[in-house]
Parts: C-alpha cells; sequence; structure tokens
C-alpha cells in the first residue's frame, strides 16, 4: 500500500510540474532560511558552553541607582575576588581580567621581539589572573597551564600569534617588549589555543597580573574599579540566596566603610542603591546589552528571537503556499477521489496518499533546501561576520532535519489531506462540485497571514535601515569626515610633538591633535569623581570621563566651544584648568561656569571653557559627563585634511613616518570608518534581517502566482463569457485582482499597529532615534500592493486577452 502511495504520488508531482516545481522551491527557500537562521541562533546562543564547568562560573555585574536612572556595570576592585575567595564558603576560584585600554599593555600594543628590529602592531591584549587559565579551562600548545602566568612580568599568547611569528617553534622562553619599553620586557611563558568564536573572550594576549598595581594602593582601594571578576561556585550552592549574602557582605562590611573614609557622600544609602549580582557566564555573550563598557560588542536575546520569529514564519509561509495550492487544485483531484471511492477506497486510505505526497514534497524540499543553505553558507558567512560552519559532522543534523520534514510535510498536508478525502463520490461524479471554492475563506485567510507577515517585515527592513542612516549621517557634535587617525605614535617618545609639528606643514593638512581619547568606541575610556568646590563631603560625587588632550583637539574634532576659550599652549595656569561638556556642567549644577572650580580626587580644577555635548558612544545612550585635561595621550595622532587628493596627502604623511620610524608601518583609518564600526553588529543584524525579508517575501510571492495562475484558470470560461457580453479588457483585470488586492488591502490593516508596536519597542534601545513617520507605513503598503499586482497581473492580463473562442469550443 505505502508502494502504491509513492508510485501515486510521484506521478502526481510530475503530471504537475509548475505547481509541484513551486511548491518544492518555496519550501526549499523556506528550509534554507530555517538551516542558515538556526546556525547562527545556536552559535551565539553556545557561547561559553564548552568551559569545563561552566554551570558553575560566574561573571560578577553591579547595579547601581543614581537620581532614578539605573546603570549596570562590571567593574570591581582588584581586592574584590580574592576577598570574596576568603570570605564565602560557597566559593571554590576567583579571576580577575582587565582588559581596560586606560593601562599600559592593555588594549592594543606595539611589540618587538628581542633580536629583531621590526616592530608591529597587534590588538587584544588583557591581564589576566593565573586563576583565570583554570577557569575558563585554557589549553595549552606550550607551556604548563598551572604556572604559566604565576610569575610576574610573563604573558602567554595564541597559538595564532606563535604561527605568525614564529612559525612551528615553541616560542617559550623568548623574549618581547611592548611599545619600544626595551626596560621593560615581558618572557613568553606559553601559547594558549585559540579561543572558540562562541567565547565571549577574544583575546590574543595574556599578560599576568602578577605583582602588577595601576596606581599607588589601587590594589586595596574599594572605588577604584578596573577588574571584571568570575566567580566559580560549589555545585550544591543556592545561587539566588548566595548572591543576596554576598551583596550584603561585600557593602556592608568593605564598600561602605572604604567611601565613608575616603569622604565619599551617599556612601549611608549604598545598601539601598547598589547591589551585586551574578552573572552566569553562558548569559554573557545574549544578556549584557544593558551593561556599560562592556569589553566587546555583544548580541541581544531581543536579536535573537526576532530572527527565529522569521524563521518559523518563513517556514510557515511556504507551507501556507502548500495549503493555498492544495486546495485550490481541489477540483483537478475531485474525480481522482469519486473514483477511489467508488471503487472500494476508504477515507483513511486517501488521507494516507495525500499525506504521502505532501511528505514527499517536503522530504524533497528539506534536501533542496540543505543544498541551498550549504551554496549560501560562505556569503551568510560574509553577512552575519562569524566563522559559522555548516554541522554536517554532528550526530543530530540529518536525523532531525528528516525529523523535521516529515513533520512539516504531516502538518502542512493535514487540512487539504482531509478536505479532498471528504468529497462525496456521488456529487462529484454528477459534476456538482464546485472548482476549489469551499476552502474560499481558508486560503483568503492564509493569504492575509502572509502578506500581514510580509508588510512587518518591509516595515521593518524600512525603518532598521533608516535609523542607521539616521546614526551614521546626523549631526553628533564632532566632525569625522576627512579625520585621519594614525596610530602607535607613543613609540616616537619625545618625539611625538615634533612628529606633530612636521605634519602641520604638510599642503592639505588643517590641523592635528595627539590623544588616545577619542569620540571613537574603542579608544580611551576611565571613570572619575567629580564634585563642585566647597561641596566635597557634602554633594554625592559626579561620575564622568576625564580626557586627555592638547590644544588643538578641539579644533580638529570639529567641536564646538559654547563658552570660555580653549588651551592656550604654553600658558602654565592651564596646567590646572579644565573644560566640561553641557552634560558635566548641567549634573555638577554649575550656573555661569566660566571661573568656578571643581575637585577631581581632592585637586581643584578650574573651568576655563564648555564644549557642546557631542556623542562619544552609541547612540544607544544619552551623552554623559565629561571633561577635558591638558596633556599629552599620545598613541593616537588625528589629522584634519582639507584636499581631494586624499591619497597624496596620505602617501606624504607615510614618508614622514618612515622618517621617523623607518622599522614600523605606517597604520592609520579614518574617523567615519572608525564610527561605522562602531555600529558594525547593528549593520549586521540589518542585512541579515534584510535579506530574510526578502525571503520571506519572495517564498510569498511564489505562492501568490501559483494561486492566482490557479484560480485564473479556473474562471477562464466566466471572463470568456464575459467578453462575449462586451466586457472590456480592463473590467475583467480589475474582476481578477479586486479579490487580491482586498486581501492585500486587510493585511495592511492587520499589519500596520502590529509593525508599529514592534518597531517602536525597538526604537526605545536608542536615545537619539528617528521618528516613526506615517510615509513608512505608506511606502511600505504601496510596494507590497506593487509587488502582489506585479505577481498576479501576468496571468489576469492573459485571460484577459485570450480568443474566447477558443475557451467556449467545448461548448
Amino acid at each position: 500500500m505505502i508502494k502504491n502511495y509513492f508510485k501515486i504520488a510521484f506521478r502526481n508531482l510530475l503530471k504537475n510540474k509548475g505547481f509541484s516545481s513551486i511548491n518544492i522551491f518555496g519550501l526549499s527557500v523556506g528550509v534554507a532560511a530555517c538551516i542558515l537562521i538556526s546556525i547562527y541562533i545556536l552559535h551565539e546562543s553556545s557561547y561559553d558552553g564548552s568551559v569545563p564547568n561552566s554551570g558553575n562560573v560566574y561573571r560578577m555585574t553591579g547595579e547601581y541607582i543614581d537620581d532614578g536612572r539605573v546603570d549596570y556595570g562590571i567593574h570591581f576592585s582588584a581586592n574584590t575576588a580574592p576577598t570574596v575567595l576568603k570570605d564565602f564558603k560557597e566559593v571554590e576560584n576567583t579571576g580577575r581580567l582587565n582588559a581596560n585600554q586606560l593601562f599600559y599593555g592593555a588594549g592594543s600594543n606595539d611589540i618587538r621581539f628581542e633580536g629583531q628590529d621590526m616592530q608591529y602592531h597587534e590588538d587584544g591584549f588583557s591581564y589576566a589572573d593565573q586563576s583565570m587559565i583554570d577557569i575558563m579551562g585554557i589549553e595549552m600548545v606550550y607551556g604548563n597551564a598551572a604556572t604559566a602566568l604565576a610569575k610576574p612580568k610573563t604573558i602567554v599568547i595564541s597559538e595564532y600569534m606563535a604561527t605568525k611569528y614564529f612559525k612551528n617553534e615553541n616560542p617559550v622562553g623568548r623574549t618581547l617588549f611592548l611599545n619600544g619599553n626595551m626596560n621593560d620586557p615581558f618572557e613568553i611563558s606559553g601559547v594558549m589555543k585559540d579561543f572558540a568564536s562562541n567565547s565571549h573572550l577574544d583575546y590574543d594576549f595574556l599578560i599576568t597580573l602578577k605583582d602588577v598595581e595601576f596606581g599607588q594602593g589601587e590594589q586595596t582601594r574599594w572605588y577604584q574599579n578596573n577588574y571584571f571578576t568570575y566567580v566559580v561556585l560549589r555545585p550544591d550552592t543556592d545561587v539566588a540566596a548566595f548572591e543576596k549574602e554576598m551583596s550584603g557582605v561585600l557593602i556592608e562590611k568593605y564598600l561602605k566603610p572604604s567611601w565613608k573614609s575616603a569622604g565619599f557622600p551617599g556612601w549611608e544609602q549604598m545598601d539601598e542603591r547598589f547591589k551585586i549580582y551574578l552573572q552566569p557566564l553562558t548569559d554573557i555573550n545574549l544578556h549584557s546589552s544593558h551593561i556599560d563598557f562592556e569589553a566587546s560588542s555583544r548580541n541581544d536575546i531581543k536579536i535573537i528571537w526576532i530572527f527565529g520569529i522569521v524563521a518559523l514564519f518563513i517556514l510557515i509561509i511556504a507551507s501556507i503556499n502548500f495549503v493555498n495550492l492544495s486546495t485550490a487544485k481541489s477540483a483537478n483531484r475531485a474525480k481522482e477521489v469519486g473514483l477511489r471511492k467508488v471503487v472500494g477506497s476508504t477515507r483513511t486510505q486517501l488521507i494516507g496518499q495525500f499525506l504521502t505526497e505532501s511528505i514527499l514534497i517536503s522530504i524533497v524540499a528539506f534536501i533542496m533546501g540543505i543544498a541551498l543553505a550549504a551554496l549560501f553558507m560562505p556569503l551568510f558567512r560574509t553577512i552575519s561576520g562569524i566563522e559559522l560552519v555548516f554541522p554536517w559532522s554532528s550526530f543530530g543534523f540529518i536525523p532531525v532535519l528528516l525529523i523535521a520534514s516529515i513533520a512539516v510535510g504531516t502538518l502542512a498536508g493535514l487540512y487539504p489531506s482531509f478536505y479532498l478525502s471528504n468529497f462525496n463520490p456521488i456529487n462529484v461524479l454528477k459534476g456538482k462540485l464546485s472548482t476549489g471554492s469551499k476552502s474560499g475563506g481558508l486560503r483568503s485567510g492564509l493569504v492575509v497571514f502572509q502578506f500581514t507577515v510580509s508588510i512587518i517585515l518591509i516595515v521593518g527592513t524600512l525603518i532598521v535601515n533608516k535609523q542607521m542612516n539616521f546614526i551614521l549621517n546626523s549631526k553628533v557634535g564632532f566632525d569625522k569626515d576627512q579625520v585621519v587617525q594614525i596610530y602607535s605614535t607613543n613609540i616616537l617618545g619625545d618625539r611625538v610633538e615634533t612628529f606633530k609639528e612636521e605634519l602641520k606643514k604638510l599642503p592639505g593638512v588643517n590641523n592635528v591633535t595627539i590623544s588616545d581619547y577619542l569620540p571613537i568606541e574603542g579608544t580611551k575610556r576611565n571613570g572619575n569623581s567629580f564634585v563642585k568646590e566647597g561641596r566635597e563631603g557634602i554633594d554625592e560625587t559626579i561620575g564622568g570621563q576625564a580626557w586627555v588632550i592638547d590644544e588643538d583637539y578641539i579644533e580638529t574634532m570639529g567641536m564646538n566651544l559654547i563658552e570660555g576659550r580653549n588651551f592656550i599652549e604654553g600658558r602654565a595656569t592651564d596646567e590646572q584648568a579644565v573644560i566640561l561638556n553641557q552634560a558635566m556642567v548641567k549634573e555638577l549644577r554649575l550656573e555661569e561656569p566660566i571661573g568656578k572650580r571643581i575637585s577631581r580626587y581632592g585637586q581643584l580644577w578650574e573651568v576655563i571653557g564648555v564644549v557642546e555635548d557631542f556623542n562619544y558612544d552609541t547612540m544607544k545612550t544619552s551623552v554623559r559627563p565629561l571633561s577635558f585635561f591638558r596633556g599629552i595621550s599620545p598613541t593616537i595622532t588625528s589629522v584634519k585634511i582639507n584636499t581631494g587628493d586624499v591619497s597624496a596627502v596620505l602617501s606624504t604623511m607615510e614618508t614622514k613616518w618612515k622618517a621617523f620610524v623607518p622599522n614600523m608601518a605606517f597604520r592609520y583609518e579614518f574617523m567615519d570608518a572608525s564610527f561605522a564600526k562602531m555600529y558594525a553588529n547593528v549593520s549586521r543584524i540589518k542585512s541579515i534581517f534584510t535579506a530574510f525579508a526578502i525571503l520571506a517575501i519572495l517564498v510569498a510571492c511564489l505562492g501568490l502566482l501559483a494561486l492566482s495562475a490557479y484560480m485564473v484558470e479556473q474562471r477562464n470560461k466566466e471572463m470568456s463569457i464575459r467578453k462575449v457580453l462586451g466586457a472590456s479588457v480592463e473590467t475583467i483585470f480589475k474582476l481578477l485582482t479586486k479579490n487580491f488586492f482586498t486581501l492585500i488591502l486587510l493585511a495592511l490593516v492587520v499589519a500596520i499597529p502590529i509593525a508599529y508596536y514592534l518597531m517602536s519597542t525597538w526604537l526605545q534601545d536608542y536615545e537619539y532615534r528617528i521618528e516613526m513617520s506615517w510615509t513608512v507605513f505608506v511606502l511600505a503598503g504601496i510596494m507590497v500592493i506593487a509587488i502582489a499586482l506585479c505577481t498576479i497581473s501576468y496571468h489576469a492580463m492573459k485571460s484577459a486577452l485570450i480568443n474566447p473562442a477558443k475557451v467556449l469550443r467545448s461548448e
């Protein structure tokens, strides 16, 4: 019987090649999209799952309520980790990382190996405790994992870096120098395996924290927060109860007394305003979008949900195509069903026949979908920016897809099977069965659903693109165009200012500034506390950035000085002067700020200027307090150029660089490109979302194309009779498209409020965002109507222009 089912199913597929092809291709596109999105979701949700004992590893996070605003952070003091290990029996191990670029050696560095003249620039440096190797289960290619970071002045490098610089040699014991400091050597104590692509850590160099101190007293101050702190709990620990106990003890026993002795206001309310939590290691990638100053870009669980829903919708739309086409073709199968019933077929057998056809289509579509997914995987890797791997070797991959194909085929085929098997053989054989219209209500509802989803995706794509364009092109308070960032200028030492003056002389150069603090993510940041003069110990301190700049910085960056003056070269009093942004003035409640003095850790600074607020973080957050202090922070030199011949001025700058540093490559980047990198993850999400939105619309249109072809075919005789009676081509075209047009308008009515709600929620993540205009929804409506009309117009016009004599000849 089953063999017979398959034989008839194959015959029916071959007999209806057009409809079968559309069904299979549409479903295969949906399957391919689902596979790619599923691989992406599995990768993003698998972060740090391979770490031994990952279920018991946590990262400490803090929540601080300040004037109704809630801030989240992951930086803690140096003594937090050893204190937690000492005071709580539930803790098995603790470890610290410091990747803050404020400190020498973290972030990016220029490296030189002993015995070599050339220097090379590398990113991916972090300080780390020896215990972090144990906690993260870092495997060693060379060296001893148990002691790799146990001694001072040691460094562990990645396998990638070892291969890059030492080929197949064992580099353990070799010496390297950072940033040209030949008096401070580091010994390579180990080579670690590269971090996996699904690890939240992505470092190529780990520098020991043994005997390291970032400033006098930094290791014992509870209010100097520089470290990511990791905690390993015993397996039987009640995490919620321990978290509450730990937070209370650390605040009452250590933080409050420390703040009190330092004279920080607000220490009495610390237990009400500050809480410490434990974030599971495996949650870091998808549940950290709310945390300030993350070590690197993270994904967002909301994005994962959105992609999962899009994948499901694409598969549902493809399945709807099958249901629509199967029920629409009911008249073609009616006589077959009637004859089968007359000769003794039961309804169960007929249901089995039609389900077999459905499952067969699904299996073929899944095989094609797997092939399409594999074919487009390289493109998807490029769009996503992730080295995703097709899981051919995964034990459950093929079985899961096989089960899924059978499940989809069964679910998609259930209604058509029961519908077709229910025909009355007497009515069928007498010709009294209507031509596939009994299920018209269901088909109409499914078409409305398809286009509702399509409209939501179109609106989403338009708004995401509009928001991204707004971010990249809006005024952010500084001029990022034609600013060249030259890196590693700290290698020049005392000659960095001479290099600056030489650059100023070049044709096409407007101005030059030396500062590592730029309004671009990934450059230097810090945290400081400020208070008005005379209010020390009374008012609560204001947290803010303290950037070191020179006198050319504000002009080079095109910032607007709205009050007071800039720093003046050579003026001694400017060594104790400060320039504030508007947010800092507002937070400190400074009226007529010029000439007023503010306190920073007990030292007084005179306010000489106020600069207009500018965005120095992503536009998801509001502008925060910031101050400028005069000085040199020499790693980055920024050059404002004003010329149409960019390549020529770059060439002359490189010539100057080679004259100063012949043994190091000239590295530069344009600031607008760096600015765009701040939103690289959002841009990737936009690209993925747009691509799959187009796929969903394509699949919906494929179904509409086949459905319109069949419905027009069913009404050919009606249209021919109308033509004979004098109906025009225009009238016939309207009659054939009217029903579809009505369904699309209904889909618009349903989709617009849903799309508005979803995109309003998404835009709430951005402090600076576009206003959703009604034009977006009008444009989406016009687009989907145009797409639908283009899809069905061919068959409608073909029917309207056909010769009635050919159609009515049999009559």
